[in-house]
Parts: structure tokens; C-alpha cells; sequence
């Protein structure tokens, strides 16, 4: 609540478009915040050093507040720049949210923690363990480019994971240990998992699997349309087609659906 009023500042000092020099100029002034992390862009690095960040740094002095040292930084778009766990940066002129390093490595470490920390029990619990730690992680960032990185996620808590088994059966040769604990399930040739003992109707066995982060679906986020007012009944079948397509993972351009 203390940072209410920021956007309407900016706005207020920095319109869509204003004449600069004779020439009509827009200075792409725009926030994007999220509780007191925020992002503003600028049409250049003097505009937000010289212009922007002294008009932030009065609105906060005026509620007691300052601009962290350490997590404020100007930097160009083709560098990137860390917001809320995810990397924004363009690529070859085509801006890409990917998960940041710096989060990425705190996943790692938090799974790594669980394992290390759960060298005697069986493995059917440490699954339970590890399954919404890495649902939750591959979730949050399943609408960016995160792909590659879920890939090479899935290999370092791999590794972590044949430490954990070959330490568990330490008298077991290699080929025991993969064939127990890795079995080959569906289309993966290494799957943590274990069989619970039960079947299916039609006879096969039930397994307890470990939940793979690269087996996440990238769904793009679809903007909502800036208009949809949820009290309003002519936005209800724009809203109830919306939710639907959200949970069953089937998209299709907001701007394409139109209300009766």
C-alpha cells in the first residue's frame, strides 16, 4: 500500500507521448510490480538515471523509505535483468523469460538438501518428499522458455538421486541398483520409482514415480482482456471460456473470443 501511487506519478510525469525538441517522442515509461519488487522501463539509460530514478527515490523518501543498493540496477534488455525468480532479456531482438540462474540454483540446493537429509528412508517416501518441491518449482515457471532448463535440472537431481541409491545399496552392483531403483518406464529409460505392489484393472503393475520437471507442458500465459469485469453478465462466457481453457491446458488468443 505504501507504493500506491507510483504508476499514477509516472504517468503524471511521463505520458504516453510528449514533445521533446520540436519532434513528437515517446518515452516508454512503464511499472510492473509485484507486492515491493518492481520493474521500470525507459526509452534510454539517461532518461531512467537522470529523469526516473530521482523522482522514485523523492516518492519513497516521503514514506520513509529508500532504494535497496543492492538490488537496484539500470541495465539494457539485451543484458537481462532478474525479476521474481524468472531472467528477462532479448535474444537476437526477441525478448525471452527464462529461469533465472540464481533461482534455478536455489531449487538445486533445496532438493540436494532433501536427499542428503533423507539417506535412510525408503524411496517410495523420499518421492513423496521431492514430487511438489519439483511440481511446484517446473509450475511456476512453466509459461516461460524453461525448457532447456528444466532439462538440465532433471540431470543434476539425476545424479544427486544415483548417489542417494548406490549409497543406499552399497554391496549391489551397478546393474542391480539402476534395475531397482531406475526402472524404464513408458518412454524414459531411467525412471525413479517403485513399484507399489497393486495393479491396474486390465493387470499392470502400479508404480510411485518421481515427478520430472522437463515433463512439464510450456503453456504461454494469454493475457486477459483489459476490459473483463467479472460482475458484469456480458463477460461471463468470455470468463467461464477462459477457466476452462486454463485447466485443461487448451489456449486460444484472448482477443479472438467474443462475447454474446
Amino acid at each position: 500500500m505504501t507504493l500506491d501511487g507510483l504508476e499514477a506519478l509516472l504517468t503524471q510525469h511521463f505520458p504516453r507521448e510528449k514533445w521533446k525538441d520540436g519532434k513528437r517522442w515517446r518515452p516508454k515509461v512503464n511499472l510492473v510490480r509485484y507486492a515491493d519488487d518492481f520493474i521500470i522501463t525507459g526509452d534510454s539509460k539517461e532518461l531512467l538515471e537522470e529523469e526516473v530514478r530521482p523522482l522514485v527515490e523523492q516518492f519513497l523518501e516521503e514514506r520513509g523509505l529508500t532504494l535497496s543498493a543492492d538490488k537496484t540496477r539500470i541495465t539494457h534488455i539485451n543484458e537481462g535483468f532478474d525479476f521474481l525468480g524468472q531472467n528477462l532479456r532479448k535474444y537476437d531482438g526477441k525478448p525471452l523469460v527464462k529461469p533465472s540462474k540464481k533461482n534455478t540454483h536455489a531449487f538445486l540446493e533445496k532438493v540436494r538438501a532433501i536427499i542428503d537429509t533423507n539417506k535412510s528412508v525408503s524411496q517410495t517416501l523420499l518421492i513423496s518428499l521431492l514430487n511438489p518441491v519439483i511440481r511446484g518449482w517446473a509450475n511456476y515457471h512453466q509459461h516461460g522458455a524453461a525448457k532447456e532448463t528444466f532439462n538440465r535440472a532433471d540431470h543434476e537431481i539425476w545424479r544427486a538421486l544415483w548417489q542417494w541409491a548406490r549409497r543406499r545399496h552399497p554391496k549391489k552392483s551397478r546393474d542391480w541398483v539402476k534395475k531397482r531403483c531406475f526402472p524404464a518406464l513408458r518412454n524414459r529409460a531411467w525412471t525413479f520409482a517403485t513399484n507399489t505392489g497393486q495393479r491396474t484393472p486390465d493387470g499392470k503393475p502400479v508404480w510411485t514415480r518421481l515427478v520430472y520437471a522437463g515433463d512439464t507442458k510450456i503453456r504461454r500465459h494469454i493475457k486477459i482482456r483489459k476490459d473483463a469485469n467479472p460482475f458484469d453478465p456480458q463477460w461471463k462466457p468470455y470468463l467461464v471460456e477462459r477457466a476452462f481453457h486454463k485447466k485443461f491446458g487448451i489456449h486460444r488468443h484472448a482477443a479472438g473470443i467474443q462475447t454474446s
